[in-house]
């Protein structure tokens, strides 16, 4: 038996970046007391979701890799207690930015780098203002404890980031994550709807997925946001085995087995009888086959 315990953690942010990271260390220190080996946090959790607004000003937010005050803090950090952490920051390289996350190592050395492929455009969420799109695709990392595999917010509502990632060995799948109210229709809650379509994955996959989101209301200028928390970890079926409220600040924790989770996913034939030959219309935007006849 191989076994890994993974952790999701949801808190409050502030636009202090020094009371967010150090926040964040007291519940990551948490978690790795209660067992956790990978432990994860929100998106953009160094400072408030500026991504409400499109201002300039923000991009004063953004640093280089080596810069980052989150992902130097946290390298010390995942060595002190040796855990592997996937820290998500706003990436400045050269004239791009790029919504991030770094992945740390148990001994704290640095695995790779993963950028938001896709990239949203809504009232509230007005990413596109402030990210170009991923470059690097969709990768895996072979960590201490587990092959994983990270996407970032967005990217969770696409089956392709999900697929991508298990067909090239992924174990368990990561999604930090920022996602409240709806500015455009405010009685609409997407709760639900956003936990069904991660279950889909992790169903479909037959994969673990653990997902953290952040919780309180953030307002900038006159915007505002009220994130609802309900972080959660899947089973490899998709059940929902752990799940925090939509208020507080908290630390889930899950063991899994993955040998079981490997034998199973044998057993199911899923991807023995995949036919990538016959799926050419997904590499089309309007639905026509790009295959020869």
């Amino acid at each position: 038996m191989r076994h890994v315990t993974v952790a999701a953690i949801q808190m409050a942010c502030t636009s202090n970046i020094d009371e967010n990271v150090s926040k964040a260390e007291k519940l990551v220190t948490e978690a790795a007391s209660k067992g956790a080996q990978i432990i994860l946090l929100q998106e953009l959790f160094e400072t408030l979701y500026f991504c409400q607004v499109e201002n300039p000003e923000f991009f004063k937010l953004s640093f280089g890799l080596e810069n980052d005050i989150a992902v130097n803090h946290f390298a010390g950090l995942a060595k002190k207690l040796g855990v592997v952490l996937p820290i998500s920051f706003f990436e400045k390289k050269n004239q791009a930015h790029y919504n991030s996350v770094a992945i740390i190592d148990a001994d704290g050395s640095f695995l790779g780098l993963y950028r938001k492929i896709h990239i949203p455009d809504a009232p509230g969420y007005e990413e596109k203002f402030y990210f170009n799109p991923g470059d690097k695709g969709f990768r895996i990392w072979k960590t201490k404890y587990a092959t994983i595999g990270v996407g970032i917010c967005w990217d969770q509502w696409f089956p392709e980031t999900a697929r991508c990632m298990v067909l090239m060995g992924a174990e368990i799948l990561f999604f930090p994550t920022a996602i409240g109210s709806d500015l455009a229709n405010p009685s609409y809650d997407s709760k639900q709807h956003w936990q069904t379509c991660m279950r889909g994955h992790a169903a479909a996959n037959m994969v673990p997925i653990v997902v953290s989101n952040r919780v309180g209301k953030e307002t900038i200028d006159k915007s505002y946001i009220i994130f609802y928390g309900s972080s959660f970890i899947t089973d490899q079926q998709g059940q929902i085995i752990q799940e925090a409220d939509r208020t507080s600040e908290m630390v889930l924790t899950q063991k899994f087995d993955l040998d079981e989770f490997e034998e199973n996913r044998r057993r199911w034939s899923l991807f023995r009888d995949r036919r990538p030959e016959m799926y050419g219309l997904i590499m089309s935007n309007d639905g026509v086959s790009r295959l020869k006849p």
